[in-house]
């Protein structure tokens, strides 16, 4: 396997120098995965500072490892790890944080999951497949007679944040003010945030907030038959949800509800308008399309890295890991493993060999997997058949960011 020019890797002593910020690199990180894959599946990242981890079988574990967690400070002071103090500039941010299922451990992560997960579980989520599709069509509609569209904006922005916003109870006209303040949130997680980033964010996440708390309060007063105020009346085993509990959770929600499947029904359309595969031969019944869009999955994930806490001293593949260390899992490129997936760089639209990570596994899966996936499953073969001839009208264009990998824009004709 041929390393890319603007990667150094000393596969003896486990370390890799690469630039993220390396065009190169973000628009097609699947290269640099694969030569990880053959020369260094497990590396020092030398720019991260910090153990990163390809191979499926580890990334897997490693999800699942109770050992590792989202989250330190409820075993250790801040003393203890010599960990900076919190940044006053991100009091906003870190308070909409705080009880966020993304960045919790049990017992807490167990009390919110649960009193949220009813809504998500797949045969609530079925119930949606009318209104995913007649939005779907009713978004084609609107460009099918133009001839060229670009997909984000016309397509792929608004479906997800249509259905998660009714889920949730927040009115639909919200939807273009919720992606604004979710694109400058999500930037905090990305590689090389600057200090307009984190202000940014932290203005969106007190706006974002201040936004929620009005909805809850009026919940509140006039409870509906939705998510909200099924958050705010539920007890267990005595307890509710605090207002800083709701927030949290409504935020991380509506955030990871549509802002991971943007990025996938753009990447997915790309992927499969690359292959060169018939999509009335991807899409020809349900159990192909599911293999398709567990293979677009695979291949283009939206979301490269989750990290993790060692919460006691671990050992894996030959690292040490000390209380308080952090190690990264790259499930993007654990979805490339040669080990598991034959000619893992193909898209192979009838796929089925091991089950994508894109999703995460153990405690943290992704609660939204099955709203996420009936999305998919629903709108993209839709697409492709109200719009026989769909093509790429020019090249797609990445976003220039890492680990979130999307486009900005996919400009399509037909």
């Amino acid at each position: 396997m041929m390393i890319p020019p603007f990667l150094s890797i000393d596969a003896a002593a486990r370390r890799v120098s690469l630039d993220a910020s390396n065009p190169a690199f973000y628009s097609n990180p699947n290269a640099v995965y694969a030569a990880l894959h053959a020369h260094c599946p497990t590396f020092y990242w030398e720019q991260q500072k910090q153990w990163y981890f390809t191979g499926y079988d580890h990334v897997n574990g490693l999800l699942r490892d109770r050992r590792f967690g989202r989250q330190i400070l409820h075993i250790a002071t801040r003393e203890e790890l010599g960990m900076a103090e919190p940044l006053p500039h991100l009091k906003n941010f870190d308070l909409a944080e705080r009880h966020s299922l993304l960045e919790i451990e049990p017992p807490e992560h167990t009390r919110l999951r649960t009193l949220v997960n009813r809504a998500f579980v797949s045969r609530h989520v079925e119930k949606m497949k009318p209104e995913i599709a007649e939005l779907a069509n009713r978004l084609i509609d609107e460009f099918q007679h133009k001839g060229q569209v670009e997909l984000l904006s016309a397509f792929a922005d608004v479906i997800p944040v249509t259905m998660i916003s009714r889920m949730i109870g927040i009115p639909e006209e919200m939807g273009p003010q919720l992606l604004k303040w979710s694109h400058s949130y999500v930037r905090m997680y990305m590689f090389g945030r600057t200090r307009h980033d984190e202000d940014a964010a932290d203005q969106a996440a007190a706006e974002f907030a201040d936004y929620v708390k009005t909805v809850i309060r009026e919940r509140r007063a006039n409870p509906r038959d939705d998510l909200l105020t099924h958050m705010i009346t539920t007890e267990r085993r005595g307890q509710y949800l605090t207002d800083e509990e709701l927030v949290s959770t409504t935020i991380v929600l509506l955030n990871a509800g549509h802002e991971a499947t943007v990025h996938q029904i753009g990447n997915s359309v790309r992927a499969i308008l690359e292959s060169g595969h018939s999509p009335e031969d991807i899409f020809k019944d349900d159990a192909a399309t599911e293999r398709a869009v567990g293979e677009t999955l695979r291949i283009c994930a939206p979301v490269h890295i989750f990290q993790r806490w060692a919460l006691e001293p671990a050992e894996i593949d030959g690292v040490s890991f000390q209380r308080g260390d952090k190690v990264a899992m790259i499930l993007a490129a654990a979805n490339l493993d040669p080990t598991k997936f034959s000619d893992p760089l193909a898209f192979k639209p009838d796929r089925q060999e091991a089950p994508n990570l894109s999703f995460g596994a153990g405690i943290h899966f992704c609660i939204g997997a099955p709203l996420a996936r009936l999305e998919l499953n629903i709108a993209l073969p839709i697409l492709f058949r109200r719009l026989p001839g769909l093509k790429l009208s020019r090249a797609p264009e990445v976003k220039d960011v890492y680990h979130f990998h999307g486009l900005n824009k996919l400009e399509l004709a037909w």
